[in-house]
């Protein structure tokens, strides 16, 4: 090839990588200007807190039957490999609950957007109360004090309700009170109905339910998911981090058809 030719070759390709660099720069100046959608994500991250319980067949489900079984299919003395054949129920274990949880035509796991599985994250403090009763919820109230206190709920924003309860995780009272019912925190539907206003795309939980332990309607589940957002249970760790300015990782599991599943939860603080 001539001299010439390689000259013009190399003209043409930086060329072009400089009308690309220069489309990534005006995508990225259009999300600054508000012309594209864009959640108000944690800036410079300095440190990740796993939010997801460590899952086996000892931790608590809603019915009380063990939500994940392991069996071996593979042996590393036999095989050279190790591989486990698992049976896991869905809402066991730090999970995702889809739209389709709760509604016949809503969303699958496989079918979240992928942009509402990163958000800032909103945590709303409710432990004082749950030491005092069990089946506490948060309310609107509580989400107009949260607001008071720390500006707007982000759209798109993960509103988490901060319990305490994932201390509980290891004992029966993480499910149940002492006469055997079910008794844990949840958000109250006036806290949810107004969450929806505020363009939340998910509300998380670490407890057992979105809903209260007392709960004979799941007045959340029959809301918010058909609404079109989904549900995050079993959080761990929320204490961990503030009540604002944290941006959560979503893990969501993507089988085909799936009301949820397993999830491995994360923040970025």
């Amino acid at each position: 090839m001539c001299n010439h030719c390689v000259i013009e070759n190399v003209k043409q390709n930086m060329l072009s990588r400089r009308l690309l660099f220069k489309g990534a720069a005006a995508g990225v100046a259009a999300v600054a200007a508000g012309s594209v959608a864009a959640p108000a994500l944690a800036q410079a991250p300095t440190r990740v807190v796993d939010l997801t319980h460590t899952y086996d067949s000892e931790f608590p489900t809603f019915d009380g039957k063990p939500g994940i079984a392991f069996e071996w299919a593979a042996d590393i003395a036999k095989d050279g490999y190790q591989l486990h054949k698992l049976t896991i129920y869905e809402h066991t274990g730090t999970h995702i609950d889809a739209p389709f949880h709760f509604s016949a035509d809503g969303a699958s796991v496989d079918q979240l957007e992928p942009q509402k599985l990163v958000a800032p994250l909103a945590i709303i403090d409710i432990t004082d109360r749950a030491k005092e009763d069990a089946n506490a919820t948060i309310e609107a109230e509580d989400v107009e004090r949260w607001i008071s206190a720390n500006g707007d709920i982000p759209v798109g924003a993960v509103v988490a309700l901060r319990s305490g309860w994932a201390t509980k995780v290891k004992s029966s009272a993480f499910r149940t009170d002492d006469a055997g019912k079910f008794a844990f925190p949840g958000f109250g539907k006036s806290a949810t109905d107004l969450l929806l206003k505020h363009e939340a795309v998910a509300i998380g939980v670490d407890t057992l339910s979105l809903d209260p332990g007392n709960s004979a309607d799941f007045a959340v589940h029959n809301s918010w998911l058909p609404a079109g957002r989904y549900g995050i249970e079993g959080l761990n760790n929320l204490e961990a981090l503030p009540v604002k300015g944290a941006t959560i990782v979503v893990g969501a599991p993507k089988h085909r058809g799936g009301t949820g599943g397993p999830a491995r939860i994360l923040a970025l603080v």
